[in-house]
């Protein structure tokens, strides 16, 4: 069983065309998958689907439990950051990773030694005292980051994570996720950055107008030819919107 399975998910809003139209994938443990396509492709409509955000026409399964009718135990085993991440403005930034933590009823040692070690990967640890209405996008991502990854989630969903970041925490960023993988977990986010998303991911689907156009291994889809490449001849002429 995939740990993420999306099933002829569809989704339509009133007066426009199917933003995603019957699509299907699936992401085992331990893989990274890069889900990629011009802006209004439909990658935003399928992430809110799996999150719960959104209703949709379809199945999505994550480790085996439905989004529809188990939204709680999915929920306690994903991980989601936006791509402008909306946080609470008048906490501190300490004081939203120990909100963070409670939800998911960590120790109050796991809390501390999680925080401790992940602020001081990302460089934000002697901002925790701030007020997060003071901060950059920049380090209002890192905080959404580090929340993400205090309960050690099953999968991670992210919305072009990398945006925002200096090189320093990008890097940091992929370590972390290759890390989960090793433990079993998995990845499935959006992004622009390609050549990124060549190096770093195993699998790879490409969206146009809401519909996959090419699914699979990383080294399969690009086959001799870089991913960029692939991904201009796919969606060459493309003018869809969301």
């Amino acid at each position: 069983m995939a740990l993420l399975s999306i099933e002829h998910l569809t989704k339509e809003y009133p007066g426009k065309k199917k933003a995603v139209d019957d699509i299907s994938l699936y992401v085992e443990e331990g893989e990274i998958h890069a889900f990629i396509g011009p802006n209004g492709a439909g990658k935003t409509t399928t992430i809110r689907s799996i999150v719960g955000l959104i209703s949709f026409s379809g199945e999505i399964f994550v480790d085996g439990h439905s989004i529809k009718s188990e939204p709680l135990e999915v929920k306690s085993l994903i991980s989601y950051v936006p791509d402008n991440p909306d946080l609470y403005n008048y906490m501190t930034g300490l004081q939203y990773l120990r909100f963070v933590s409670d939800v998911f009823s960590l120790s109050k040692s796991e809390r501390n030694e999680r925080i401790e070690r992940l602020a001081t990967l990302f460089s934000i640890k002697d901002d925790l005292s701030s007020s997060i209405s003071t901060y950059s996008h920049g380090m209002r991502q890192k905080l959404a980051l580090i929340g993400a990854f205090l309960h050690k989630p099953k999968l991670i969903i992210l919305d072009e994570p990398f945006v925002g970041l200096d090189p320093e925490s990008s890097y940091h960023l992929k370590g972390l996720l290759k890390s989960l993988c090793e433990d079993g977990s998995g990845v499935f986010y959006s992004t622009h950055v390609l050549e990124q998303a060549e190096k770093l991911s195993d699998t790879v689907s490409i969206i146009k107008g809401g519909k996959i156009i090419s699914s699979g291994k990383m080294d399969e889809v690009r086959g001799d030819e870089s991913l960029e490449e692939v991904f201009l001849e796919l969606t060459e002429d493309d003018e869809s919107e969301e």
